[in-house]
């Protein structure tokens, strides 16, 4: 009955920009740490970041200074802001939402809720 939907991924230019949204529903939203991880073609899925209920942040070194992450409590959202998006951030990016907030690395085990996937592309 947890339903995780993404959207908001698209094609776009190097440099430009992209907002990622998330709706979570079926879960108390603001107990959750939510999270955006990313797949590209032939590589393990990694974490790009994450936010806890109370707002503590979490960055994948490659996007820190470049995206940003933030979360609406009153609407079940999460939110990722990518800015300066180079051809490397072309992937797959999953929403997804666990129990607890780690500060130092996203483990997908620690998220046990997950969204269909919202394609990014960015081109040369």
């Amino acid at each position: 009955q947890v339903q995780v939907v993404e959207s908001g991924g698209g094609l776009v230019q190097a440099g430009g920009s992209l907002r990622l949204s998330c709706t979570a529903s079926g879960l108390t939203f603001d107990d959750y740490t939510m999270g955006w991880f990313r797949q590209a073609p032939g590589k393990e899925r990694e974490g790009v970041s994450c936010i806890s209920w109370s707002g503590s942040t979490y960055y994948e070194d490659s996007v820190k200074g470049r995206f940003t992450i933030s979360r609406d409590n009153a609407k079940n959202t999460l939110y990722l802001q990518m800015n300066s998006l180079k051809p490397e951030d072309t992937a797959m990016y999953y929403c997804a939402a666990g129990p607890l907030y780690r500060d130092y690395k996203m483990f997908n085990y620690d998220f046990g809720y997950w969204g269909q996937g919202t394609q990014v592309t960015v081109s040369s």
